[in-house]
């Protein structure tokens, strides 16, 4: 016959299963994908104030393993580059900006349009054409362009400069939060375009 379990022991098996899950929990958190949300409006109108997002850490990884790159058009959380940190910025902030240009791209604004290489970009996220000048840059190796989709209210790489790739966090893969807008953000641009105020994300539920 079987022995009962004891209460003793159940407890002891709930607790352990409990901090097993907590364990699992907290390395998913740290390595495969984060929710944080939106404290600025410096990526309006694509991530509103007080939107809640999904932020998935691999690919940044196996791109950098692969010797590749983001594509342009991701939106990426990073930690604020050496240029933000010594004009006072704190270090462990996260920052959300999209991906404007990769290395060798040279990059321009003019007109109120960014400009690559040359050719005018399209980018639909944009409500307003931009109100300043950027004289021609190419982007650096290991480096990417940043800006926000809120051009004119963003502190982004067109003011503090290239982002060094291995800055990069994540990619925001999907807004939960509201629910009327649940679903994917828009990450990249079509394959075809592959090379061959600065907004804080906050951690949260």
């Amino acid at each position: 016959m079987t022995q009962p379990t004891s209460s003793n022991e159940t407890g002891l098996g709930f607790w352990r299963s409990l901090i097993v899950w907590g364990l699992v929990a907290l390395l998913l958190r740290w390595l495969v994908v984060e929710p944080r949300w939106i404290p600025s409006g410096s990526m309006l109108p694509t991530l509103q104030l007080q939107d809640r997002i999904l932020v998935e850490k691999i690919r940044p990884r196996l791109v950098q393993i692969q010797h590749s790159h983001l594509d342009r058009g991701d939106v990426v959380v990073f930690a604020p580059p050496q240029a933000l940190i010594d004009a006072g910025y704190d270090s462990n902030a996260a920052l959300i900006k999209r991906v404007v240009g990769l290395p060798g791209d040279e990059l321009a604004v003019m007109n109120g349009r960014l400009f690559r290489n040359g050719q005018t970009v399209d980018e639909p996220w944009l409500e307003d054409e931009m109100d300043y000048l950027m004289e021609p840059i190419t982007v650096p190796t290991h480096q990417l362009w940043v800006m926000g989709d809120n051009r004119n209210a963003s502190l982004d790489s067109h003011l503090w400069g290239p982002l060094p790739e291995t800055n990069v966090i994540g990619t925001a893969v999907w807004r939960y939060w509201p629910l009327q807008r649940f679903g994917p953000l828009r990450i990249s641009a079509t394959s075809n375009d592959r090379p061959t105020g600065v907004p804080a994300v906050v951690s949260g539920p």
